[in-house]
């Protein structure tokens, strides 16, 4: 059964020449709502090639709408991997201490599933999807820009020239400089996280580890100081496996070489199946995880120099949800730019898409930055009330209901009751439930709060928020009254 397909976009009236500076995930999701909006869109990439960078990520039903819209859903159906629940465990002796059912009905439905996926296999669907509507300039390397121009100059003196320049261009982003005036100091949180990927073929040869491959779930060990995510990804061919820990001199690389005799040292107390995974590890990759405030504007004063994704907002990996962000960005500012009837409007527009965009990620930065200590808690008091905490919150069962010998079969499916990362819920909703003074009236009470939270976060649709901003503001301050200031 495929998804309602929302309609086609408008072609905007006044299509513009937009230079978007990168090519990852935000910048060729940028790329699709742009393209589609009939807008002439030049991508400068850095690097020479397209290649495969990157791991595992999830993809939750805020970003599968947008995936499905843009024409990619039953691609990406192909070489996802759909996980029926997620899975918490006691790091040294598996204990379950929480189950999230996954792809059921609500929130996450047949048709807007949650998805766990290779980066560069969701990043190759986007590229041949965009490839045959922009023009793709690699090994291009932005050393200034013009922001009232607006225009670029690449490292070989070339200049490029648009109606609008979009940074998509990371966490070290030239761009961000231009818009904010200065360089944004990034804070070490202490943690650094490995990176690996293992055939599971040799998991399934095992009989401890195939059941993690022939009942694919995400499954989370919570440790002092440390944590593990896994999953499956490109059809259950490879697993995933993401290990934080503290940081000992690492750097903030995706493609820095990690020592995987280091990485096994590091977890010598979690449970025999773990030890038994990273014994399968024969190369790991190890990235420092730096924190960014969130920034008070994305856009350069001008009105022609946006920022997108990481440029804008980094986050920490306790949320799942950086890649979203990005995504979403690009489909709120490709859905206002349909609209645009004059180069008049850019500013306006650019200042729409900065207050439909920037409470929301800001949010998910702070959730991300707040759950780093509610997944590495140290044992004690505080631990043992998180863990009762997330059955309550979780999956409605008694902490002791499944242990580490006793495999429970994937609890019913309720509406909206789905995580993201090690904890969707924060530490303060759970520490509260678990508490339970309050009573059973309280306690049902914080399960509905709960449940909205989750429905208000991945029931967001991207594209109708900016459409229904646009009916109810737009249309009267922008597409009436061209060069006035906007309301949000």
């Amino acid at each position: 059964m495929s998804a309602p397909q929302p309609p086609t976009p408008p072609t905007a009236k006044a299509p513009l020449t937009i230079l978007i500076v990168g090519c990852g995930l935000g910048g060729l999701s940028a790329a699709c709502a742009l393209t589609d909006a009939g807008h002439k869109v030049t991508m400068i990439e850095s690097a020479a090639a397209i290649g495969d960078v990157g791991a595992g990520i999830q993809v939750s039903p805020n970003v599968t709408r947008l995936l499905v819209r843009w024409g990619i859903g039953d691609a990406l159906a192909k070489i996802a991997v759909k996980p029926a629940r997620f899975v918490t465990r006691r790091y040294s002796n598996g204990k379950i201490i929480g189950v999230t059912p996954l792809n059921g009905e609500g929130v996450t439905t047949p048709e807007l599933p949650y998805y766990n996926v290779h980066r560069a296999d969701l990043h190759r669907l986007l590229y041949e999807r965009v490839a045959p509507h922009v023009t793709l300039r690699l090994n291009s390397k932005v050393v200034s820009v013009d922001p009232e121009a607006p225009s670029l100059t690449l490292e070989s003196g070339e200049v490029l020239r648009g109606d609008l320049v979009i940074g998509a261009d990371g966490v070290h982003s030239t761009l961000q400089q231009a818009v904010v005036g200065k360089k944004i100091p990034a804070t070490p949180t202490g943690d650094a996280a490995y990176r690996a990927l293992i055939p599971t073929e040799l998991l399934l040869k095992d009989p401890d580890l195939k059941s993690f491959v022939e009942n694919p779930e995400v499954t989370s060990w919570m440790g002092p100081r440390r944590h593990i995510v896994a999953y499956n990804v490109r059809s259950c061919e490879l697993y995933n496996i993401v290990m934080a820990h503290p940081d000992k001199g690492s750097v903030e690389s995706w493609t820095a070489e990690g020592s995987a005799e280091l990485m096994r040292a590091g977890y010598t107390d979690f449970e025999p199946r773990v030890q038994k995974l990273l014994g399968l590890v024969e190369s790991t990759l190890e990235w420092r995880l730096l924190d960014r405030q969130p920034l008070k504007t994305w856009m350069h004063p001008a009105g022609k120099l946006t920022l997108l994704g990481d440029a804008c907002h980094p986050m920490l990996p306790y949320r799942a949800q950086g890649a979203a962000m990005a995504i979403e960005d690009a489909a709120v500012l490709g859905t206002l730019l349909s609209h645009i009837t004059s180069v008049a409007q850019l500013p306006n527009i650019l200042k729409a898409y900065e207050g439909l965009r920037l409470p929301r990620a800001t949010a998910m930065q702070n959730a991300s930055r707040l759950n780093q200590h509610y997944v590495h808690m140290p044992d004690g008091p505080e631990q043992e009330k998180r863990d009762a905490g997330m059955w309550n919150v979780f999956s409605g069962e008694k902490e002791g209901d499944a242990d580490a010998d006793t495999e429970q079969p994937p609890a019913p499916e309720k509406a909206g009751e789905v995580v993201a990362g090690s904890a969707e819920i924060s530490a303060t909703d759970a520490a509260a439930k678990s508490a339970g003074e309050e009573g059973v009236r309280e306690e049902r009470k914080l399960d509905e709060n709960e449940k909205q939270k989750v429905a208000t976060h991945f029931g967001y649709d991207a594209v109708g928020d900016a459409e229904r901003w646009w009916r109810a503001v737009g249309v009267k301050e922008i597409g009436e009254v061209q060069g006035a200031t906007c309301a949000l």
